[in-house]
């Protein structure tokens, strides 16, 4: 009784049909196969632009690091 059997699913989809139409539901699949074909290609353009904004990011940040080291043994030094 918990579970769905063929029938079950057969006579939602019926009424999905009736309901909606044919062409409404090829077009709302179309338009959903296009979303996650876009969501797809921009992780994928995301992924690689990432990358290569971290690596600078992290170059940068190197090199401002350098410039505001102190040099804790020269200061008790003198």
């Amino acid at each position: 009784m918990g579970s769905f059997s063929i029938w079950h699913w057969l006579i939602v989809l019926l009424i999905v049909v009736l309901v909606f139409g044919t062409k409404k539901l090829k077009n709302i699949g179309t338009d959903l196969g296009g979303a996650v074909k876009g969501f797809k290609d921009g992780m994928k353009d995301g992924a690689s632009d990432g990358s290569s904004d971290a690596a600078a990011g992290q170059v940068a940040n190197q090199s401002a690091a350098d410039k505001t080291t102190i040099d804790v043994e020269a200061k008790q030094k003198s």
